[in-house]
């Protein structure tokens, strides 16, 4: 049976061979961080690998990234950080004395892996100095709670491409068709039909305007007496039920705001950085035009 510290290296040769791609999906705050803490050099060497310094600020990063997803920090992960560590020194070294990192895509890869530190060590900066505040993350939370209302409503529809056939089921409506029938015969949402037309419940920001205004007009049980248009097509509007909507607490959602408002100010960042600097594109050489196809006929 594998040891405790041989399972803990399998773990922590995952986790590192993992590294790049998980940082990549990381928040740009915590990236930023990590990168930063990468940079660190100036650190008491504890290992020396063929004369090459291990210094413990890389022990300190990786078993700080192991942390991060879960193992609890020990004399034993430390163990296996340390030993994983060596094993990379020399397979780095050996790769260099073959010249590996004179290949093209190994280079390319290497300055990659360069430009994503010092990305990340940029963000952080620009955050520091730039600030998302919670006066501001207040301020969106306001605003988006204002645009989602104080009401969600059930509704269905029937979507169709003309306003002839909305009208004739309107009218078929009038006569006692059920509307849930209509909706999975006539309607072209292909995401309603199948369910008489059911959109489950919904505010009117997650609809477009004519859809929603219409919606918020109904009463329970009521359908739309006029065709409703929106891009998509034509549409009939039943009103299922309402209900009082309660909007989630600013402390639920403050770290999701805090962080889309983080990845907008660094978005910004990088708008500026372009608008100041001068970027030259060369232009890819014109496609061959396609042969002109003949004129559709009229219907």
């Amino acid at each position: 049976m594998p040891s405790k510290t041989s399972r803990l290296a399998l773990l922590l040769i995952s986790s590192m061979l993992t590294l790049s791609a998980c940082n990549a999906q990381e928040p740009a705050k915590n990236t930023a961080k990590e990168a930063t803490a990468a940079v660190k050099t100036a650190s008491k060497a504890v290992v020396s690998v063929n004369g090459i310094a291990i210094p413990q600020d890389r022990i300190d990063f990786f078993v700080k990234q192991t942390v991060s997803r879960g193992q609890a920090d020990s004399p034993e992960l430390r163990k296996a950080v340390t030993n994983e560590l060596i094993s990379r020194e020399l397979m780095s070294q050996e790769a260099t004395k073959k010249g590996l990192d004179k290949d093209a895509e190994v280079a390319a890869q290497i300055d990659l892996a360069k430009q994503t530190v010092l990305v990340g060590a940029y963000i952080q900066d620009y955050l520091k100095a730039n600030p998302v505040s919670d006066d501001l993350i207040k301020a969106e939370y306001d605003k988006l709670k204002a645009q989602i209302g104080s009401k969600e409503y059930k509704v269905r529809h029937i979507l169709v491409e003309k306003e002839a056939e909305a009208k004739d089921i309107i009218a078929q409506l009038k006569k006692g068709a059920k509307f849930d029938k209509l909706a999975t015969e006539k309607s072209k949402d292909t995401g309603s039909k199948a369910k008489g037309g059911d959109l489950n419940w919904m505010t009117p920001s997650n609809v477009v305007k004519p859809f929603g205004d219409a919606m918020m007009k109904l009463k329970k049980g009521q359908y739309t007496q006029e065709p409703v248009q929106s891009q998509f097509g034509w549409h009939v509007i039943k009103l299922d039920d309402e209900r009082d909507l309660k909007a989630p607490t600013f402390e639920e959602v403050k770290p999701q705001l805090a962080q889309r408002l983080q990845q907008e100010q660094i978005q910004k960042g990088i708008t500026e950085l372009r608008t100041k600097s001068k970027i030259e594109i060369p232009e890819e050489a014109a496609p061959a035009a396609a042969p002109a196809e003949a004129p559709a006929e009229k219907k």
